[in-house]
């Protein structure tokens, strides 16, 4: 029998017991300010009477820094996207006597309180990747989201295909390129690519948010394209276009022995009658709130839409995912769903499409906050 989590306890350390937030965002990838954006959605939403959030931005560098909760600042403040300054005196997270953990000054060593819990808004490498959540188990202060190896193979296109297909699910033809290859057999690499059908997407193999990503229509575009995605990966995945429909669909962990949970599915609508957007970018996606429109439940006969959330959980659990994840699909003419990608961290920015589709699907804004942080003191760390 699984147990409901009480949803008026109050094991926190902050004042009236509030759980303590850190809500860490920034990082050192190319997605730093969309991490920001990210952060002004969640600390914007959180319940202050449950939850004293406290926020840290990294650094490009890599520094931590102690920052004001106000999510005005972390948004897009006249299109200009927001970056994390240098602190004058970084931050760490340390351990204290009583399995407890709380952040300090490394200079001084002054302690800016107790943290219950970690909410890592981190896109995109060194921080979506395992590497963070390492740190994390290594520390051992529970997390919101995937844990060490689902996080690391969710930021892999190469690997998570492998996964998915090992768990039956019917992938799009691709090509990897490696660093070694590109570099010592560059020709035999453009001959493998060009015979797969066009057009295609070349894509840094471990980078998100369309960055570094591009649609080729020939084999004289590849050269050009490879460079492109290799300024944000050495690694490179280049993927057949498929026909069909891009669904996708909001997986949300369950409690105890409950099955992962999946919301209604989505399709995004790009208007690209001006010709700017051919697929969804990075500025469709972030900085232009009229280049697209969500529509959910996407408009799916009632079969297809009970397939794709089964799917949805397959994914999630091909990967060992928890928390959270968005699994983004092609529904083809024939009426197949091709998978295309899981995101273990999704956007959590105004118009992203995770909470989108679970405010939908009867499940608020705050609610699946609540529910994340629940699940993440729920699972603890370490092998459980």
């Amino acid at each position: 029998m699984t147990t409901e989590p009480d949803r008026n306890a109050r094991p926190g350390s902050g004042s009236h017991g509030r759980l303590r937030v850190l809500v860490l965002f920034g990082g050192r990838s190319s997605e730093h300010p969309i991490s920001c954006i990210t952060a002004s959605g969640v600390l914007n939403a959180m319940d202050p009477d449950r939850y004293e959030a406290v926020p840290v931005g990294i650094t490009a560098t890599g520094r931590w820094h102690g920052l004001e909760a106000d999510p005005a600042h972390w948004n897009l403040p006249g299109g200009d996207l927001p970056q994390v300054p240098e602190p004058a005196d970084p931050l760490a997270l340390r351990c204290t006597e009583g399995g407890g953990h709380e952040l300090v000054s490394v200079a001084s060593g002054e302690s800016h309180g107790a943290i219950d819990v970690v909410f890592p808004l981190l896109h995109g490498p060194f921080g979506e990747d395992g590497t963070l959540q390492g740190e994390l188990e290594m520390a051992a202060v529970p997390y919101v989201g995937a844990g060490v190896l689902a996080s690391a193979v969710g930021m892999d296109k190469h690997f998570m295909k492998v996964a998915f297909q090992a768990a039956g699910l019917q992938v799009g033809p691709w090509e990897t390129i490696t660093d070694r290859q590109w570099r010592g057999e560059r020709e035999a690499v453009l001959e493998r690519v060009a015979a797969l059908a066009f057009p295609v997407f070349v894509k840094p193999a471990r980078a998100g948010s369309s960055f570094g990503i591009t649609r080729v229509a020939g084999a004289e575009g590849l050269a050009a394209a490879i460079e492109e995605a290799r300024r944000f990966d050495p690694k490179v995945v280049v993927e057949a276009g498929i026909a069909g429909r891009e669904i996708e669909c909001a997986v949300l962990d369950g409690h105890g022995v409950q099955a992962p949970r999946a919301s209604l599915p989505g399709e995004i609508v790009v208007h690209d009658g001006s010709g700017q957007h051919q697929f969804y970018d990075f500025q469709a996606k972030y900085q232009d709130d009229t280049a697209a429109d969500l529509s959910c439940p996407a408009d799916l006969p009632e079969a297809a839409i009970d397939e794709v959330r089964r799917l949805a959980v397959v994914a999630f659990d091909a990967v060992d995912a928890e928390g959270l994840s968005r699994v983004d699909f092609f529904y083809t003419p024939a009426g197949e769903f091709v998978i295309n990608e899981i995101n273990t961290m999704p956007g959590f920015t105004p118009i992203s499409m995770y909470p989108a589709m679970w405010e939908r699907s009867g499940l608020a804004y705050g609610e699946l906050i609540d529910e994340l942080l629940q699940l993440a003191l729920e699972r603890g760390t370490g092998l459980h």
